[in-house]
């Protein structure tokens, strides 16, 4: 039996224990292995079950996108040369084997990106590709200017996109703020603020080159 004496220091070291986020216990299905639906469905409903609405642009789509496919939840693997120095394992893995882990916060400022989006001409608009099919995704910046885009993605750890700059043809968020492409790519989160839809984007899963047709800006 516990004395009064270590139930007190029980709950003094329980007390003082660091808040674990609970994307922390769902485990990161690994790369080369097909994803279940016991893995991409049973365990999303059990810890998301507070499903949203998120208003106009946005358009909403469902669990069935990112159902299992040839490749974890995308028909095929992410592309071998992807833009601004971007890891392949790290690509594949975020984008086609896991739906709510992310590139470490600030990757995307270690890559060429920054550099490459200052010396757009005349700060002008940046298409950003699908990784896995190379169909555009986001259009930025729309509605502000590149610095202003660059600031709040800095504030934030990742590359934040608004409604405006989101080419809605082929992007679907989901109950859960989940950003994924039609094709089955994750993407990120919707993360709203008081400014509305903020889209929060790993850039290993935008950074794709432009499927045949397409020129890449």
């Amino acid at each position: 039996m516990l004395t009064r004496q270590s139930l007190l220091l029980l709950a003094s070291a329980l007390s003082s224990s660091p808040p674990v986020s609970v994307s922390a216990f769902i485990p990161l299905v690994p790369r080369g292995v097909a994803t279940t639906k016991t893995t991409t469905t049973s365990s999303r409903n059990m810890m998301f079950s507070k499903k949203k609405e998120y208003a106009a642009p946005c358009v909403m789509g469902d669990e069935s996108i990112m159902s299992p496919k040839a490749h974890g939840t995308s028909a095929v693997p992410v592309q071998k040369d992807l833009r601004w120095n971007c890891d392949y394992d790290t690509a594949d893995r975020i984008c086609n084997f896991n739906r709510h882990y992310a590139e470490y916060a600030g990757y995307w400022e270690t890559t060429t990106f920054v550099d490459e989006a200052r010396a757009a001409k005349g700060g002008g608009e940046i298409t950003f590709y699908d990784s896995n099919t190379g169909k555009p995704l986001f259009v930025a910046p729309r509605g502000r200017d590149m610095e202003s885009f660059l600031r709040e993605s800095a504030s934030h750890g990742w590359p934040s996109f608004r409604d405006e700059e989101v080419v809605w043809d082929n992007v679907r968020c989901l109950g859960d703020g989940e950003a994924v492409s039609v094709d089955g790519t994750h993407l990120g989160h919707n993360l709203p603020d008081g400014k509305g839809n903020r889209y929060c984007i790993n850039l290993v899963s935008v950074a794709g080159r432009p499927a045949e047709g397409d020129g890449e800006k």
